[in-house]
């Protein structure tokens, strides 16, 4: 009975510092990330207009930037069933298994059929697709299709030329 207690417990304090080690790993965030799904908003108007929209891959995350022709201000990001037209509310096809609706709050006067792909996204690891939703009384929507609903993070970066950045992460 005492070589019996003796294995169990030499057993046990071997499986202890892997449970630990694995319990350890799964509450580090993936890549350092903890920004979360929730809506991200900034409600100031800006009056520089959008110039470009762009993509980029990173190690971590994808990336979406809105290129603006005066200093950056406010966004209103959030996942949506259906992403709706600005001043119609038509839906707005999306491919994606989630979809975020990305509101810059600075016009848009260039003429482009709602629901046109702004972005070549063929073999991103998280954007499915980033389309054009309309522009009205000064603020210009675009849809972004994504792999899943994942972690998301907005912000800008000031400048005569500033940007609005969204970063979508790989995982959770």
């Amino acid at each position: 009975m005492r070589i019996l207690l003796a294995v169990l417990l030499a057993i046990s304090a071997l499986l202890i510092p892997t449970t630990t080690a694995q319990a350890d790993a799964a509450l580090t965030p993936y890549c350092g990330i903890t920004w979360g799904s929730l809506p991200k908003s900034n409600t100031d108007m800006g009056t520089g207009e959008v110039d470009n929209v762009r993509t980029g891959r990173h190690d971590c995350y994808d990336r979406v930037v809105i290129d603006i022709d005066g200093p950056p201000a406010g966004y209103h990001v959030e996942y949506v069933d259906t992403v709706t037209a600005d001043g119609s509310g038509f839906p707005v096809n999306t491919p994606g298994g989630a979809k975020l609706q990305l509101v810059a709050r600075h016009p848009s006067y260039a003429p482009i059929p709602l629901g046109t792909p702004l972005a070549n996204v063929a073999g991103y690891t998280t954007l499915r697709s980033v389309v054009y939703a309309g522009s009205f009384e000064g603020q210009t929507t675009y849809g972004v299709g994504t792999r899943a609903r994942l972690p998301f993070r907005v912000f800008t970066i000031p400048g005569g030329h500033g940007r609005i950045v969204l970063d979508v992460a790989h995982r959770w």
